[in-house]
C-alpha cells in the first residue's frame, strides 16, 4: 500500500472520512460544481431478507458460565456493526429491551451470523426461524417467498427425496439423470417455510449422499394451512441436574438423547428426539437406589446408545415454534421457551 493523490479508471483505492456511504453508490467530485463529474453508476440491488430470527440474552438456568459478551448492549453493539458490511441483513428492535429481530437471506445467512459470534464469545438465546410475508400491493394478497431448489442424489433415494418436497408443497419443475455416474437432478420450486428443516431430513433419506443447492425465486401467494415440519416430539428433562448412565437406560428407549453422561441438565430442556408425536418428560438425572438388597438382574447391564451430536445447523433446524435455542462458545442446548409454556397452561385451564 501506498499514498497517491489521484487515482485513474481501474484503479483499486482506499480511503476514509466520508459519512453515509453504502455499497452500490457512486462518488462523484463536486469541482466545478460537479461540471467535471462523470455520470453515477446505478446502484446495485440487494435482495431482501426472507427468514427472520429472534437473538437475545441467555436467560437459561445454566447462562454465564462460558461466554465473555453476555448483556444486550453487547449483543445490540454486535448486530448493529455487522449491518456496515452485511448489507443484506437487516436488524430491529422489538418490545422486549434484550431480545432483536434478525432477518437475512435464507436460514444459512444468519447461521453463519450466530456461528459466527460464538467463535467471539457471545452467549445467545435464539428464536426459531420464520418466514416474512409480504401484500402485494395490486391484488392486496399475502404472499411468501418460494425457492428453487435442485437436489443431485443416486437413483436409488429419488423416492424418498420425491415424497419430502411433496410433504412440503413443493411443485415439481424437472427431473432426469446426469452424466455417466447415475445421478438423479430433480428441480422443485418450494416455499421457504417448507424448506425449513428440510435439509437434514433430506440428508437422511439419502444416506448423505444429496447435493441441495437453493436460491430464492419469487413471492407467490401463500398456501393455505401449515407445512407440517417435524413429526415427532421432543424428549424433555423432568428436573435440574446431571445426566447419569442409569437414568440415560431408562430414557433412550423412548427415543434419541442428545445428551451424554455427565452433562449439566435444567428442567425443560430437550434432551432428545421422542419416538412419537408429542412431548414427554424423562428422568435423565436418576441415580440406582443403593441397598443391601440382591437382585436377580443383578449382573445383566444394558448397554448405552451413542447419543446424537448436533450441530448448529441441526438445531436451528430441529426447532418448533415453542422451543429456543441456547447458543454458548462450546455447547448448544435446546429448551421448551419458559413465555410459551405459561401461555398453554392458562389456554388449558
Amino acid at each position: 500500500q501506498k499514498e497517491v493523490t489521484e487515482a485513474a479508471a481501474g484503479d483499486i483505492i482506499m480511503f476514509a472520512g466520508i459519512d453515509d456511504i453504502d455499497i452500490g453508490d457512486t462518488l462523484i467530485t463536486n469541482e466545478n460544481a460537479g461540471a467535471n463529474a462523470a455520470e453515477p453508476l446505478p446502484p446495485i440491488a440487494v435482495e431482501q431478507p426472507t427468514v427472520r430470527m429472534t437473538l437475545g440474552v441467555n436467560k437459561s438456568p445454566l447462562a454465564g458460565r462460558e461466554g465473555k459478551f453476555l448483556t444486550s448492549r453487547m449483543i445490540r453493539d454486535r448486530l448493529f456493526k455487522e449491518l456496515d458490511r452485511n448489507v443484506a441483513l437487516n436488524v430491529e428492535e422489538t418490545e422486549s429491551a434484550d431480545r432483536y429481530m434478525v432477518s437475512g437471506r435464507g436460514q444459512l445467512h444468519l447461521t453463519v451470523l450466530i456461528e459466527t459470534m460464538r467463535r467471539e464469545g457471545f452467549e445467545l438465546e435464539v428464536g426459531p426461524p420464520s418466514v416474512i410475508y409480504k401484500e402485494n400491493e395490486e391484488t392486496g394478497t399475502k404472499e411468501e417467498p418460494w425457492e428453487a431448489v435442485e437436489v443431485r442424489v443416486p437413483e436409488e433415494y429419488v423416492g424418498g427425496i420425491v415424497d419430502l418436497f411433496n410433504q412440503r408443497k413443493g411443485e415439481l419443475q424437472d427431473m432426469g439423470i446426469e452424466g455417466d455416474e447415475g445421478m438423479s437432478v430433480v428441480k422443485y420450486l418450494v416455499p421457504t417455510r417448507g424448506m425449513l428443516g428440510l435439509r437434514s431430513a433430506m440428508l437422511t433419506a439419502s444416506r448423505g449422499t444429496a447435493i441441495i443447492d437453493s436460491v430464492f425465486d419469487s413471492y407467490r401467494s401463500s398456501i393455505a394451512g401449515d407445512i407440517q415440519a417435524r413429526d415427532k416430539g421432543s424428549l424433555l428433562a423432568f428436573s435440574d441436574g446431571t445426566v447419569t448412565t442409569f437414568g440415560m437406560e431408562g430414557a433412550q428407549d423412548r427415543g434419541k438423547l442428545m445428551v451424554d453422561s455427565g452433562s449439566d441438565v435444567y428442567k425443560g430442556m430437550i434432551v432428545g428426539i421422542h419416538q412419537r408425536p408429542g412431548d414427554l418428560e424423562v428422568n435423565v438425572c436418576k441415580t440406582k437406589a443403593l441397598t443391601n438388597m440382591r437382585s436377580a438382574t443383578k449382573g445383566i447391564t444394558t448397554g448405552i446408545t451413542a447419543p446424537i451430536d448436533m450441530s448448529l445447523d441441526a438445531c436451528v433446524e430441529y426447532l418448533a415454534a415453542d422451543e429456543l435455542l441456547e447458543v454458548t462458545p462450546t455447547k448448544f442446548r435446546m429448551a421448551k421457551n419458559p413465555e410459551m409454556a405459561g401461555k398453554k397452561k392458562k389456554g388449558k385451564k
